[in-house]
């Protein structure tokens, strides 16, 4: 799927080429071919990179089981993060598939994660929520580290099992 993606890719950027080597459209008009092809190459990329299954740095669900934890620590190259695979609970049931998660390193964060795991790894399923960070109101979008999340985690229910 990748190559038929770049393929496609290529052909758009060869046939823009030669609309703007070739063609008697005004000045302004390829100019917008220009920054029309450059939005849909990096919109494209985005997308490429969700679909073939790159942890997303997206809001993580509000409720959801945590299936596995990757922790990639600070370092003078990095800033470090850390990478959850978690199945969203809606309705009271998990979603059939599993979605990675990418979270911006944070010593509590880690710590509450890796007690998390050692949990999972003795049979003990681990239960996450998500809740946006208390903070000013207004614009989020207009604040840096507005789209911050407080994670918790626990043990998961046991299932009541209905009377015979």
């Amino acid at each position: 799927m990748s190559l038929a993606l770049t393929l496609s890719f290529a052909a758009l950027v060869l046939l823009c080429t030669l609309a703007l080597l070739w063609s008697h459209w005004p000045g302004w008009l390829k100019g917008l071919l220009v920054a029309g092809v450059a939005v849909l190459y990096f919109w494209g990329d985005d997308v490429v990179h969700n679909l073939s299954g790159w942890p997303t740095a997206d809001a993580l669900p509000e409720r959801f089981t945590l299936l596995a934890v990757v922790v990639e620590e600070p370092s003078a190259r990095t800033a470090g993060a850390l990478y959850l695979w978690v199945n969203a609970i809606e309705q009271g049931k998990p979603v059939p598939q599993p979605r990675a998660y990418k979270l911006p390193y944070t010593k509590d964060l880690h710590a509450l994660l890796n007690e998390g795991m050692k949990k999972a790894r003795q049979g003990i399923s681990q239960m996450g929520t998500a809740s946006p960070k208390a903070g000013k109101k207004g614009l989020g979008w207009l604040r840096p580290g507005a789209d911050e999340q407080e994670v918790k985690i626990r043990d998961l229910p046991a299932p009541q099992l209905p009377e015979k």
